[in-house]
Formats: C-alpha cells, sequence, structure tokens
C-alpha cells in the first residue's frame, strides 16, 4: 500500500544555482505539501552514512564529495501517492532522458548533478526522511 509521504532532497548544484524557489514552487504546484524542510551542508562523513547503499558501488566517493560540495534542502512531502507522483514530477535520473517539464529536464546539469534526489520506495521515503529530521520535525 502506497503511503502519502516521500523524501526528497535539493542537491547541491541545484542550490548553487539559486533554483531552490524554482523547485519548491513546482513540488507545491504540484500538490505535494512540505512537511519538514532545512537547509544544511552534509560532511563528507554524514553523506556517506546517507549513501551507504552504495558503498561498494565504484561512484561512491565522487557521490559522497559532491553531496557534500555545498547546501543541500532535505524535506519531507506528503501527498497521496506520493513517492510514485514524485518520481514522475522530477523525472529520469538522467537529466537528457527526462520528460519536458520535469524538474531535472529544467534544472539539472548533468547525470550526477541532476538537482533533486526523490525517494525510489516507501520504505526507502521512511529511512531518508528518518536521516534528516527526527518524528518531532515531521508535523
Amino acid at each position: 500500500m502506497a503511503t502519502n509521504r516521500t523524501f526528497t532532497m535539493i542537491k547541491p548544484d541545484a542550490v548553487e544555482a539559486g533554483y531552490t524557489g524554482a523547485i519548491i514552487k513546482m513540488i507545491e504546484e504540484a500538490g505535494f505539501r512540505i512537511v519538514s524542510m532545512s537547509k544544511t551542508q552534509l560532511t563528507p562523513e554524514r553523506a556517506g552514512q546517507f549513501y551507504a547503499v552504495h558503498s561498494q558501488r565504484p561512484f561512491y566517493n565522487d557521490l559522497c564529495a559532491y553531496m557534500s560540495s555545498g547546501a543541500i534542502v532535505p524535506m519531507v512531502l506528503e501527498k497521496e501517492n506520493a513517492v510514485a507522483d514524485f518520481r514522475k514530477l522530477i523525472g529520469a535520473t538522467n537529466p537528457a532522458q527526462a520528460e519536458e517539464g520535469t524538474i531535472r529536464k529544467l534544472f539539472a546539469k548533468s547525470l550526477e548533478a541532476n538537482a533533486i534526489h526523490g525517494s525510489d520506495s516507501d520504505e526507502n521515503a521512511q529511512i531518508e526522511g528518518s536521516f534528516f529530521f527526527s518524528g518531532t520535525e515531521q508535523f
């Protein structure tokens, strides 16, 4: 059964480029309610903890370096069918393959600097949201 919450974070490339407001506007216009939001910067160690699932992949060290290179904006979002609807809104991981009008098509620079993260399952949304926000911060 699909839950009504998902997790996202605007990545360093999009924050640095000044796209945070435009991305948040698209999220809200798509019917998502922001439950929790902050602006922070990950240390390389904290990025490694978040991406531990990829620790054996060849891109892991580059990913951790990139995700700790600047500010990010993590958010917990709420909407019916949140995970699937949000994945559709952000578009394909590779912005060259993303549909027109999606966040990645509009704001991503490359496969690595793809502007935004979106949870790929209800379970991961819960895990990822809890990484950044305690239960009292998710209202």
